[in-house]
């Protein structure tokens, strides 16, 4: 239908509006109403929205001359950004005539938010089922993709300080390798914001081949990851697509994992504490007097 994408997305879809199928004119109206939104969800909640199949979304993507739905949430970015005259790039809808100080307090507005926002998603019997799997596991993997991989680098940090069976991996391959080697009831735990990433959904493949229980950090239950993943921990914090990994985002999965790893440490505190004070002598002998 459309031939040049490059086109504000919102001419396209009102100069194409009546070449639309019935369904299809309700993603367009959706659209239309509440851009804003539409650039802080995925394909399912999108679809759950619209009362239409994702498959239909993906088609209307399509149809103004797009990859698919993500590629035309990025346009909408761009779109609602050069109408606005915010910097969608950034925190807190921070705009190019904001003073410091008015910048300094949108982001933090925005960082205390996420953490309000990720409290209320917080299922206890969830984080519950999470701890018993990690308590019980021989082994527990943290890994992501990108971005994420800071995050799972640092759960692994946090958790190595009360255990010696949690660590990394970054590589892909070495992810693949690791996750083969993994036995039945360990543990992987995935930080995926988006919850589609196709690596992460080759590894749960195999990991559910080995019988490996999955943990998976995310803000989209109803991802394509979140659907293959044993639990879902799902995170607050709504981030613009041309964001890239916003620190809120961030922000609200380290709050997530600070309170895993607190009641995994009330679980097993004996245990948890011994290995905190033998960490702490340990490196207590780096430091210069």
């Amino acid at each position: 239908m459309a031939e040049n994408p490059s086109e504000n997305v919102f001419e396209l879809i009102s100069s194409n509006y009546y070449e639309l199928t019935t369904s299809e004119k309700k993603i367009a109206d959706y659209i239309i109403a509440d851009p804003e939104h539409v650039q802080q969800i995925g394909i399912s909640d999108m679809a759950d929205s619209c009362g239409t199949a994702m498959a239909t979304i993906s088609r209307f993507s399509r149809k103004l001359g797009y990859d698919g739905f993500n590629a035309m949430r990025i346009a909408i970015a761009h779109a609602v950004s050069s109408k606005s005259g915010s910097a969608e790039l950034l925190t807190g809808k921070i705009t190019m005539e904001d003073s410091f100080e008015d910048e300094c307090r949108k982001i933090h507005g925005a960082d205390l938010a996420v953490i309000t926002q990720t409290f209320d998603l917080i299922d206890k019997d969830i984080y519950f089922q999470a701890i018993d799997f990690l308590l019980n596991a021989k082994k527990v993997i943290c890994m992501g993709q990108g971005g994420s991989v800071i995050i799972a680098m640092e759960a692994a940090h946090l958790f190595s300080t009360v255990s010696g069976k949690f660590s990394c991996v970054q590589d892909n391959h070495m992810q693949v390798i690791t996750i083969s080697n993994m036995e039945e009831n360990d543990v992987l735990i995935y930080f995926s914001y988006s919850g589609s990433v196709r690596d992460m959904m080759e590894n749960f493949a195999l990991a559910k081949k080995q019988g490996v229980k999955t943990i998976l950090f995310t803000r989209f239950p109803k991802s394509p990851g979140a659907e293959m993943a044993d639990l879902v921990l799902q995170c607050g914090s709504s981030e613009s697509p041309l964001q890239l990994g916003s620190i809120p985002a961030r922000i609200s999965q380290l709050f997530m994992l600070d309170v895993l790893f607190s009641e995994y440490c009330r679980r097993d505190y004996d245990s948890a504490r011994k290995s905190r004070e033998r960490i702490a002598s340990a490196i207590s002998e780096k430091h210069v007097e």
